[in-house]
């Protein structure tokens, strides 16, 4: 891969080592229904990461294929969504009521789930920083007159008792109303214990199909990674992550996917015994958004498919005055969606090769929502053996190779008794009539195996190909 951003590091036997300013955290994979059929799962998922991108909002999707993050407020075990899509903490708090959400995630996919109960929190005042950044910069005395508090009071910037007004989040297919709230954010697993003593969040009573909390990881000041930075400045505005590949067939017992805050160390082991690893890491600037600010925004330059390069449009490859275009990199939503002109010429192309080696699977289309899907000769063929590469070009001379399961799927249809393959690459839907907003989405289905940088400090995006299992057993 050539790239003028593009840096090598060749790991001949390398020892990797956690730095002084760096910590290891967990990630869990879960698939929100045990007992799914790999078609359901297929189409629930396709369905809501498409509801998901339409409405230029962000939430990890389920059911379908998440990551989480676990830690504690107090004593009480919490586990929320990963997602660099947004950037607010939040979690529900006992008394808790989710309209909608019957049917929404099985409880034993996503461990300590349960509402919080508000022990030793404390509610964030209407003067402070955390309460203007949540109702988008408000200044402090809108806030306090909101919060009802005297008028004499807030001339005097004497209002004492008053807490943070309510604030609104919507998301993909669902919504909720929070209050800021600060506790001790401890997380035992991280390498080394992290502790966090006033820890902002959001504590929301009520939800619209929103059982599961999330992690944000956005770009603002209330997501995790900034938090954590603010309260330890040696880990910087620096964090990656590396998806361990998931299947919709059922849900395996794997190792953790890491997830790294901060700069980890990469140090030459003379060892001749350990297998040699070489890291090829491309890097692509980050667009600003001036809209939606908290999105890590690229500009795609095109899609090849085998030898040929399709051209994206401009949408994809910038983004304008009023926040719309970009492509958005999104640990929250499964599937890459790309505007439907642009994706039917990819999907075409893709079409137009195997297409003339494989039938197309029609009934398994309609009822995964994916496509194009193809029947298998064989129960047992593996069809991706004869499925051309797939590269998305970015913005800074950046090509990313995909590997061919992150974005052809295969499983058994049971009832034809044959493999089938679909293509996991969605249609966004057509940019006339979207609205505004970003113009594409790069979901985690499309990431496994690869570690993802967020350099906040240089504004750009890298990907390397790790083994990411492997990364966690050395890391941790």
């Amino acid at each position: 891969m050539a790239s003028t951003l593009f840096s090598l590091l060749c790991l001949s036997s390398l020892f990797f080592s956690l730095a002084h300013s760096s910590l290891l955290l967990p990630l869990s994979h879960s698939l929100s229904f045990h007992n799914a059929t790999a078609h359901g799962l297929l189409k629930s998922t396709a369905a809501r990461s498409r509801a998901r991108f339409r409405r230029q909002v962000s939430l990890p999707l389920s059911p379908g294929a998440d990551y989480t993050i676990s830690f504690s407020f107090g004593s009480q075990m919490v586990s929320l969504y990963m997602d660099t899509g947004s950037d607010v903490v939040w979690l529900p708090c006992r008394p808790f009521e989710c309209i909608l959400c019957e049917g929404k995630y099985s409880p034993s996919a996503v461990p300590h789930s349960a509402p919080l109960n508000l022990t030793s929190a404390a509610a964030v005042h209407c003067k402070s920083a955390a309460c203007s950044a949540v109702h988008s910069s408000l200044p402090s005395s809108d806030l306090c007159a909101i919060a009802k508090c005297p008028l004499e009071s807030i001339e005097i910037s004497d209002c004492k008792s008053f807490h943070c007004p309510p604030f609104y989040y919507a998301y993909g297919d669902g919504s909720f109303v929070g209050k800021l709230y600060q506790d001790t954010l401890s997380i035992p697993k991280a390498a080394p214990p992290l502790e966090l003593p006033k820890f902002t969040f959001g504590c929301a009573n009520s939800a619209l199909a929103e059982p599961v909390g999330v992690a944000g990881f956005g770009r603002g000041a209330l997501s995790l990674p900034a938090q954590i930075a603010a309260a330890s400045p040696d880990i910087g505005n620096y964090f990656s992550y590396c998806l361990i590949s998931h299947s919709f067939d059922k849900l395996q017992a794997r190792r953790p996917s890491p997830l790294i805050l901060g700069r980890y160390e990469k140090e030459m082991k003379n060892d001749v015994t350990e297998t040699q690893e070489f890291v090829y890491y491309t890097y692509t600037p980050m667009l600003d958004n001036p809209k939606h600010k908290y999105f890590y925004c690229v500009g795609l330059e095109g899609v090849s498919i085998g030898k040929r390069r399709i051209p994206a449009p401009a949408s994809l490859q910038r983004v304008d005055r009023r926040g719309n275009g970009g492509m958005v990199v999104d640990s929250g939503t499964t599937f890459t969606m790309l505007p439907r002109r642009f994706y039917k010429a990819v999907v075409g192309e893709f079409d137009r090769r195997v297409g003339a080696v494989y039938r197309r699977a029609r009934a398994v289309e309609d009822r995964t929502g994916l496509g194009p899907c193809y029947y298998g000769k064989e129960e047992n063929e593996k069809l991706a053996a004869k499925v051309p590469k797939l590269v998305f070009h970015f913005g800074g001379n950046a090509s990313v190779e995909m590997p061919r399961r992150n974005y052809f799927h295969e499983f058994l249809d049971s009832d034809r008794k044959l493999k089938v393959g679909c293509m996991v690459v969605m249609d966004g839907g057509d940019e006339a009539e979207s609205g505004g907003g970003p113009a594409g989405l790069l979901g985690n289905y499309q990431q496994q195996g690869f570690e993802v940088v967020y350099d906040l400090e240089a504004k750009r995006v890298g990907f390397a190909r790790r083994k990411c299992a492997s990364l966690w057993d050395r890391l941790s």
